[in-house]
This record gives C-alpha cells, sequence and structure tokens, in this order.
C-alpha cells in the first residue's frame, strides 16, 4: 500500500527537498501491531529487526521471506541496535534491563541495576565505535500499557555508559524529566539527548574517558501536531532525524530545522536499511512504513559476522 508523502517544511523548503522528494510515497510494509518501536537494520541479512511493544513481541521481516516472530515473549522491548560484532542489544521495559543476543541465537543479560537499585525502564541505546554502549533510561516503562507498573527506585531519570569489557555502569547525567533518543555526532565529539516532556534535544561534548560535559540546548521538536521527541540518528551529510511533532524532524549540523517528514502515522522511531541505506524504515505506531530518500544513512561499522538474528 503506498500512501503520498507530505514533507512539509519548517525551514528551508529546497533543503528538505534535496533529502526526500516531497511526491514521494510512503510504503506502508506491515501494518496491525500494538505500538511498534526500535527498529533496527542488518545490511548482510537484509532484514528489519523491530519491537510491538504492547504485544510484547520482537519481530524480524526479511525483504522475500517476509515477516516472523523472532522473540515472544520480548520482555516489553523497546529499543534495539548492534555492536560492533553484529550482536543485536535490546532495551526491555518489563524488567528494565539491557540485553544481548549472539549470532547462535543465545541470550544474556548485561546489566539491570545501578548502585543496588533497579533501573528504571531502558528505552533507547547505541554503541560508539570502542564498543561501549550508551542508552536512556525513563520510567516510561514503569507504567501501565508500556510495560509495568512498579515503583521507581532510581531517584532521577538518567541516561548511562555501559563497559562491555568491564562491565562498569557509569551515569553520565540525570537532570533530564524523560529521556529517551540519542545518538553521535559523525566524529562522535558530540552526543544528542532528547528529552520526551520537554520536546527538545540537547547535545554533550564527548570527553576521551567516555564521560559527557557541557550539556546545552540545541533544537526542539514541538508543534501542534501529535508526536513527540523520541527515536533520533545521523545521516552520512551529519543532518539528525527526530521524531517530534507531525512526524520526523530533520536538522542540519547546525542546529537549523531543515523541515518536517510528516508521517501517515504518529513516528515513534526510524533506521535506514536496503543495499545504499537510502530506505527509511518507519515504526509508526500500528505500521511499519518505508520511504526513499535521498541521503544515506550513516552506519559506523558494518557487522562483520553475517550469520547474527
Amino acid at each position: 500500500m503506498n500512501i503520498p508523502a507530505t514533507a512539509i517544511s519548517r525551514g528551508s523548503e529546497s533543503g528538505l527537498d534535496a533529502i526526500v522528494d516531497p511526491g514521494t510515497a510512503f510504503e506502508q510494509l506491515l501494518t496491525g501491531f500494538e505500538f511498534v518501536e526500535g527498529p533496527v537494520w542488518h545490511p548482510g541479512k537484509d532484514t528489519l529487526v523491530f519491537s510491538d511493544i504492547i504485544d510484547n513481541t520482537m519481530y524480524r521481516w526479511h525483504r522475500q521471506d517476509g515477516l516472523a516472530v523472532l522473540r515472544k515473549p520480548s520482555y516489553m522491548a523497546n529499543g534495539n541496535t548492534r555492536d560492533r560484532e553484529g550482536r543485536l542489544l535490546t532495551c526491555e521495559h518489563a524488567t528494565s534491563r539491557i540485553s544481548r543476543t549472539d549470532q547462535d541465537g543465545s541470550y544474556e543479560v548485561l546489566v539491570s541495576h545501578y548502585q543496588g537499585c533497579a533501573l528504571n525502564s531502558p528505552n533507547d541505546i547505541v554503541v560508539k565505535r570502542d564498543g561501549s554502549i550508551y542508552f536512556t533510561d525513563p520510567n516510561s516503562g514503569r507504567g501501565p500499557k508500556y510495560g509495568v507498573a512498579r515503583v521507581q527506585e532510581l531517584p532521577y531519570q538518567g541516561v548511562f555508559r555501559f563497559c562491555p569489557e568491564t562491565s562498569a555502569l557509569t551515569l553520565l547525567v540525570d537532570d533530564f524529566a524523560k529521556p529517551n533518543g540519542l545518538c553521535f555526532s559523525l566524529d562522535e565529539s558530540l552526543l544528542f539527548i532528547n528529552d520526551t516532556d520537554q520536546q527538545h534535544i540537547r547535545v554533550f561534548d564527548v570527553l576521551d574517558d567516555g564521560s559527557i560535559a557541557n550539556g546545552r540546548s540545541w533544537a526542539e521538536t514541538d508543534g501542534d501536531k501529535p508526536g513527540v521527541a523520541d527515536g533520533m540518528k545521523i545521516d552520512c551529510a551529519g543532518n539528525l532525524y527526530c521524531c517530534g511533532s507531525g512526524g520526523i524532524h530533520v536538522f542540519d549540523p547546525d542546529g537549523t530545522r531543515i523541515g518536517v517528514i510528516t508521517t501517515p502515522e504518529v513516528a515513534a522511531n526510524f533506521t535506514w536499511g536496503g543495499d545504499d541505506l537510502t530506505d527509511l524504515y518507519i515504526t509508526a505506531t500500528h505500521s511499519i512504513y518505508r520511504l526513499r530518500v535521498k541521503t544515506s544513512g550513516y552506519a559506523p561499522f558494518i557487522p562483520v559476522n553475517g550469520e547474527s538474528n
């Protein structure tokens, strides 16, 4: 099913046209889900993995073979990504954990507690080139519908760095109202983190030890249409894309909003896929959409083992 794209710009019309043609159609690949999130593409397998949080299921979609259940129950999985070895990293709302699924399907828990307290509900996750894992930890999964209702143990909603080699977990920042999406700049000198409640994006300097400093406001994703600051990634030109009011907001490297790609349903997250990373796969409430764009997504590394999930 094809749905015409309405690329409404709130900035430079020509700038947004350079990223996606206004007449390009959204292709609805799949629909009928409860609430889809966490898309991640595997370039060696031509597969998209994503989560349906409310249905407690993770799926795998292949361009030729179609849809299959990857894991059920998924512990109400949300964000997913892959590490440098191509292993699947998953944020689990129901268990407040980060898990890793290896090439052979074996599953292990990487982190669940900080200083004796259970994490809130890890939400989104990204891997740095050195292998360290950064993730946001709002309390979204400690309520009904998107998680399991239970008392929050940590007195804040933070952003963390986990080192797989040492198992060290470091709290990076604790003053967000509700941290959600995050991504690095192309050279990894900056870490962008958005705040769902504040509808803005903050940026931090990344220090040599992996910590962050000098946080400041960078851009806003607000507006008068449904949608909040959520999934966020960067393309190969350094443009930053972030879900927000009305669809996916696109900013240039200086934080100027180029425009908003309006989506058929409220978008929660997205990733690039296809042979040249110009297929934008969007998890939008009940459906998975694909939109052909002109600028490739950024892949900091390609999994070295093709036999990943």
